[in-house]
């Protein structure tokens, strides 16, 4: 067992919550604020919870449970379980492994991973590292004729479905990230930077890593014309100035030759468009809390989508996923599997690919041990009759 293995092995570490707290210590305030905060009122990051505790389990007991078994296909990819890792955008400051570290450890646990167009790494060293299903997240900062290139070079590595975000028609408002200055702290005015001194030299361990990787400055999978790759001072100005449209799913498809799922949909007009433009699936998602606050938690759209839908693609979901039994809750409404950013990025600030490993490694105990207790011997087995929700929600 390694030094980070131990830091985060049980007792230390029960929960996804504990995994927070200890990325809390690690990291420098702006840095854990861009993983843990959201947008303007931060009214949907919370609601993104609460969701989940409004939802109530109805078991069957009495029932002897020989065994539980929570292998999945999603997307004609192979599961251990109905878990796929988010794109989660600059993981490479949390900890130097970034999306390589967090690729090996979904592969190593039979699940899935989705690198985001706004990676620290290339893909190709991340495809390198995981042994598991890889999914591409697209976004066309930078322009179509390099997103054109990340696509091709995505599907040449090895990832076999592609991810289309459409919730990006501007940057959301993170209050904490601009009182932070965390635009300030990842630019490439090195003046600038000094009134984070006090604060980078209280988090040791975190900066002697950002020191040592020194290659966390620029997006490798956004090559620009004539350019090279783009600064990571320049990605929120792009992603503001590049809005993925309907239009763009047209191409999009002509030059993918794998399944294209849009992510970004929480109402029943965009999950049927999705579908008209040739998605094979959908992933209800309000990024996280971090775009438009006051939108509705994922979970509470998912039956309108799910409905939607009709039987026609999967639907998968995130938001607000911290154990076990929220994923069941999710599949028990409809989802085909949910993805999980901050569960893992929590781990990964924490401790790297082990803070990973180990994030997987609870959600799966808790998905386990809440089928067991449910009454149910497989994931397939869970549907609407195991839940009861508010009856404010969508029907």
């Amino acid at each position: 067992m390694t030094r980070d293995d131990r830091k985060v092995s049980s007792p230390r570490v029960v929960n996804i919550a504990d995994l927070r707290l200890l990325a809390k210590k690690r990291l420098p305030k702006a840095v854990f604020d861009y993983v843990d905060g959201g947008a303007d009122d931060e009214v949907t990051l919370r609601e993104n919870l609460r969701a989940f505790e409004e939802v109530t389990f109805r078991p069957r007991n009495a029932i002897f449970v020989r065994g539980c078994e929570m292998r999945t296909k999603v997307l004609g990819c192979e599961m251990a379980m109905p878990l796929v890792l988010a794109p989660c955008g600059f993981s490479r400051i949390f900890h130097p492994s970034g999306e390589v570290g967090a690729a090996r450890a979904a592969g190593n646990a039979g699940l899935g991973f989705t690198l985001t167009t706004m990676s620290g790494h290339p893909l190709e060293d991340v495809a390198n590292a995981s042994s598991g299903p890889l999914w591409y997240q697209l976004y066309l900062a930078g322009g179509r004729e390099a997103a054109e290139a990340a696509i091709e070079r995505a599907h040449k590595a090895g990832f076999t479905v592609l991810v289309i975000t459409i919730d990006t028609g501007t940057f959301g408002m993170r209050e904490r990230d601009v009182r932070n200055g965390a635009g300030v702290l990842l630019g490439r005015d090195t003046f600038a930077k000094l009134r984070f001194l006090p604060e980078l030299l209280a988090h040791p361990s975190w900066l002697a890593g950002f020191l040592r990787d020194g290659s966390t400055l620029t997006l490798p999978n956004i090559i620009e014309p004539g350019r090279g790759p783009l600064p990571l001072s320049e990605a929120q100005d792009r992603l503001a100035r590049s809005v993925v449209t309907w239009e763009d799913l047209k191409w999009i498809r002509k030059i993918w030759p794998g399944p294209i799922v849009v992510k970004g949909v929480l109402v029943a007009d965009d999950a049927r468009r999705s579908l008209d433009e040739g998605a094979a699936g959908v992933i209800v998602s309000n990024h996280g809390g971090r775009q438009l606050d006051g939108v509705a938690a994922g979970l509470r759209a998912l039956p309108e989508v799910v409905k939607a839908v009709g039987g026609r693609a999967e639907v998968l979901m995130d938001g607000g996923v911290r154990r076990g039994s929220d994923i069941a809750k999710a599949i028990c409404l409809g989802a085909r599997a949910v993805l999980i950013g901050r569960a893992y990025a929590y781990g990964l600030g924490a401790a790297g690919e082990a803070g990973v490993s180990r994030a997987i490694e609870i959600l799966r105990a808790d998905l386990q041990r809440t089928l067991a207790l449910l009454g149910c011997e497989s994931i397939e087995e869970l549907n609407r009759s195991y839940v009861d929700v508010p009856t404010s929600w969508p029907a």
